[in-house]
């Protein structure tokens, strides 16, 4: 196999296309390694992350889609919410597009004259006026582009909602209408660029150079994948399996966080979900586990029995964000809240968190019900909904401030005591102990995805870890998780490919790596990424706990804070952060 990596240019400013052939990347492999070396070398560290010369580069990797569960593709940007390092994935066909598309990596920047959607295949790229799709909702702009774009199966369709029109700094980038480029902000950024859509589609064929091998460690990874129960909880409930989970234990953020059970649980959990609403599971491509849960909502919007049904995908981080933490206690309004961040093209973890602020920040008397236009309680969706049309629409200064997020927002009104957002970045839907929030912190996305510290809490509770103990144990699973987005492999397959089951498959398709060339990859990409995060301003010693992290309970703790002080150093010292 060609070791040459094949990268794709686009100018938007000067509607310019160029291709960049580079071998001298190919021990970055893929994913998050390419994409985090290419951005270090088009990044304008001085610029804001709204500016037309920041760049985006999405990378697939060199298992995409040829293996099991190797199904997704990276973002690296600016990060318009945080200012830092943006890093974000996303499932569905776009890694299967981009690699028939015979791109590893496409790196977008400039500022389009008008509205504007890219469509990237085997046969080069063309700028097409998005005008008229300027607007609309992400469900219809997928709908006309399927029409507008051939390539069905082959065809990925990534798009942004009047969210990322208005630059709302947690707008995320719809992809194939069940999946996301979530967290952020790269919404926001399409937006500054006047970039609606990028469909990317081929037809190009590869050669497997052996393929016998290639044959044994598939089915090897597939039958893993299918015959054992390491993937059994992604079919069965998937992730919603938490929602329950993660409630007996004392760990589940409800109402803001003040409190880390939530009452109502029955009726919102992923049992319930199954039972009462699930209608089907989808799977990405190149993927045979189906972990994406699609519920019906069905609605009365006339008389004489006019139904309506909408189709929407519900996990864990949805539940706990638009249910539990807003005191949401009815299936159908959440789905009601995920529609609406679906459509507007909204992180749903930063909308709810956002809300869950507000909420409380309203009944502090920081926010009056004039400005806001509404008055919320806990549980008052249909309120909820109207906040979040006029975030869209910033109508006044205040909803304008809330586009930023909910640390921006507190840090000019107040209520950061009760702001949960670590990092810049709302908190995800766990509530565990000192490495969750170490993890949220210092990790370089500030997502519970860089190094697992809810899962760690868990083994330190269970085991006695040191606080030496699990300062190593998130520093390690960055590092290794690193290597797993090199590949662009889907996390829940992480107990699948093991370091030696990689190097077996990389070896198939002509990449020869060891153990130890894995291990030195993820520290070098763990020290790029600081690096660079850095250089973009981020600095550890200016991260804020919000007080609320101690007074609820975490696993039936009390955390304090000067002992998470004192890991925070301790993770600094052992990095160099």
């Amino acid at each position: 196999m060609d070791l040459t990596i094949r990268i794709l240019e686009i100018n938007l400013t000067a509607k310019q296309v160029k291709v960049i052939e580079r071998a001298d990347l190919s021990p970055y492999l893929g994913g998050v390694g390419l994409a985090g070396k290419l951005f270090t070398e088009y990044v304008h560290y001085n610029q804001e992350a709204l500016d037309p010369s920041q760049p985006v580069v999405l990378a697939c990797g060199p298992l995409s889609t040829i293996f099991p569960m190797a199904t997704k593709a990276v973002a690296v940007f600016r990060s318009p919410l945080t200012g830092a390092w943006g890093e974000s994935y996303a499932g569905m066909r776009i890694a299967l597009a981009m690699r028939m598309s015979g791109y590893q990596a496409i790196i977008i920047h400039g500022r389009a004259e008008r509205p504007t959607y890219l469509v990237i295949g085997t046969k080069g790229v063309q700028f097409r006026d998005a005008s008229a799709l300027w607007g609309l909702p992400t469900d219809e702009t997928g709908r006309i582009l399927r029409q507008l774009v051939p390539g069905r199966g082959f065809r990925s369709c990534l798009r942004i909602g009047p969210a990322g029109e208005s630059m709302i700094a947690f707008a995320n980038v719809n992809v194939d209408t069940y999946r996301h480029f979530g967290r952020l902000g790269l919404g926001a950024v399409f937006g500054s660029k006047l970039l609606k859509s990028v469909v990317v589609y081929g037809d190009r064929g590869e050669s497997i150079p052996d393929f016998k091998r290639y044959r044994e460690i598939y089915d090897q990874i597939y039958q893993a994948a299918v015959n054992t129960d390491m993937m059994g909880k992604y079919h069965g409930l998937g992730t919603s399996v938490n929602v329950a989970l993660l409630n007996s234990m004392g760990a589940l953020p409800t109402r803001n966080l003040k409190q880390s059970s939530f009452e109502n649980v029955a009726n919102i959990s992923g049992e319930a979900f199954a039972r009462d609403s699930l209608v089907r599971k989808v799977a990405c491509s190149g993927c045979p586990v189906g972990c994406i849960h699609i519920g019906l909502r069905r609605r009365l919007f006339g008389p004489e029995y006019e139904y309506e049904s909408a189709y929407l995908a519900y996990d864990h981080e949805l539940i706990y964000a638009l249910g539990s933490q807003l005191g949401v206690s009815k299936q159908e309004q959440i789905y009601d809240l995920i529609e609406k961040v679906e459509l507007a093209g909204m992180d749903a973890i930063s909308a709810g968190v956002l809300l869950a602020w507000l909420t409380e920040a309203q009944e502090q008397g920081l926010v009056t019900e004039k400005e806001l236009g509404v008055k919320l309680s806990f549980g008052s969706t249909d309120q909820y909904l109207k906040v979040l049309d006029q975030i869209i629409k910033q109508p006044n200064e205040l909803y304008r401030l809330l586009a930023r997020g909910t640390y921006h927002t507190a840090e000019v009104l107040g209520g950061r005591a009760y702001a949960l957002a670590p990092g810049k970045l709302e908190m995800a839907g766990y509530h565990t102990g000192y490495a969750n929030l170490v993890g949220l912190s210092l990790g370089a996305r500030h997502s519970h995805l860089d190094n697992a510290g809810y899962s760690i809490d868990q083994k330190a509770a269970r085991f006695n870890y040191s606080h030496d103990r699990v300062i190593d144990e998130l520093i390690a699973e960055e590092k290794w998780r690193n290597v797993l987005n090199s590949l662009c492999i889907c996390l829940f397959a992480r107990e699948i490919y093991t370091s030696k089951t990689i190097c077996t498959a990389l070896a198939s398709v002509g990449i020869n790596m060891t153990a130890e060339d894995l291990d030195s990859l993820g520290n070098k990409i763990f020290t790029l990424k600081n690096q660079a995060r850095t250089s973009l301003g981020f600095n550890p010693d200016g991260i804020h706990f919000a007080d609320r992290f101690f007074e609820t309970t975490a696993m039936a703790q009390e955390l304090d804070r000067d002992t998470l002080v004192r890991l925070v150093k301790a993770y600094q010292a052992k990095t160099g952060l």
